[in-house]
């Protein structure tokens, strides 16, 4: 396998959830045209783990990997994390999109620094 499928078939074995929808590649891409209330997309939830797995590589936004370990720390768990990262990040995403600018990394660092010192 290529790197980037090792790391997103570790994450995957983090979500057994989605194991079946998986297995099936024809019914997950049709499931993914057609989103259902409540129910969240794999291929979505599993890119913004492997995001957040390439920005702490490189720490890029500058500050994300030593933010992302703070709270890992915090919270004894890289995928708990991980899942707390997601909501800045996709905060930040809908904040850029909202305003028609470029994303503002300072404030997702920000984001997760708080998830990660708060009590």
């Amino acid at each position: 396998m290529e790197a980037i499928e090792t790391i997103a078939s570790l994450w995957i074995d983090e979500h057994p959830e989605y194991h079946a929808e998986l297995a099936d590649e024809a019914a997950a891409l049709a499931a993914m045209a057609v989103p259902e209330d409540g129910k969240s997309n794999a291929f979505l939830h599993l890119s913004m783990h492997l995001s957040i797995t390439e920005q702490c590589s490189i720490d890029q936004p500058r500050g994300i990997r030593q933010a992302v370990e703070l709270l890992t720390h915090r919270l004894d768990s890289l995928h708990d994390a991980h899942h707390a990262v997601m909501d800045c990040l996709g905060q930040m995403m809908w904040e850029s999109q909202r305003a028609g600018r470029l994303p503002d990394g300072q404030a997702y660092i920000d984001c997760v620094q708080r998830q990660a010192t708060r009590d």
